[in-house]
């Protein structure tokens, strides 16, 4: 994790100043653009391990650069800023693909903490030590980091990884969403209950036909049943 590059997009030179003062104290390499298309142009020439997005941009705005990058297939993880407090900004850039968000003026030692904990639910050291296993018709290499359904690949994000073993490791089990939060997320997580409901709405999709699915559980949160 330490020299990876990390691409901050923010059009206010002050955040980007504190934050490459925090990201490079972790030992990252930080770049920083000022717009969405010059974003998009550096994500795609320097694959950064991480991009922090504001939402707010020139040329275009965070949204849109989020949207085109999953349109494309690029999974690079996401950290999107918002100057709003407001739940719509944050639940849009989940359903639209970021993996986490932090609401401005926010403390540079949580930001480093944030890139530190998104990076390393991608990483493929994390549960290595297990070999792949069945659950029904779905399979599930935590090595690898690769899961499949009936023999046939499914295209999990990082964050959408770490809720489907923590449903898998409590198999049957009723969790909360504020359960799922920690124990999915890693760390203690500032922001909604909904940032749950969106991530199991996108796990749901992409385990449709399969004998294993995600139930809610009215009044508590969600089970993993097969």
């Amino acid at each position: 994790m330490p020299g990876e590059l990390i691409l901050l997009v923010d059009d206010e030179p002050n955040i980007i100043q504190l934050a490459r003062l925090y990201l490079e104290k972790e030992s990252f390499q930080v770049k920083s653009v000022n717009d969405g298309r010059a974003a998009l142009q550096v994500i795609e020439r320097e694959r950064p391990a991480l991009v922090v997005l504001d939402l707010m941009l020139p040329e275009i705005d965070g949204w849109e650069v989020c949207r085109r990058l999953r349109a494309q297939g690029n999974n690079t993880p996401i950290l999107m800023l918002t100057a709003r407090d407001e739940d719509v900004d944050k639940i849009v850039g989940l359903e639209l693909g970021a993996d986490d968000y932090l609401t401005k003026p926010f403390n540079p030692r949580e930001l480093a903490a944030r890139v530190k904990a998104i990076l390393r639910r991608g990483s493929p050291g994390v549960r290595s030590e297990k070999r792949p296993f069945y659950i029904g018709d779905l399979m599930i290499d935590p090595a690898s980091r690769e899961a499949t359904v009936k023999g046939k690949p499914i295209d999990l994000r990082a964050q959408e990884f770490d809720l489907l073993m923590t449903f898998i490791e409590h198999k049957g089990m009723a969790l909360t969403r504020e359960q799922l939060l920690e124990k999915a997320w890693g760390y203690e997580y500032y922001g909604l209950t909904r940032t749950v409901d969106v991530h199991v709405g996108h796990l749901r999709r992409k385990l449709s036909g399969s004998t294993v699915r995600i139930e809610t559980v009215i009044g508590v949160g969600y089970k993993l049943v097969v």
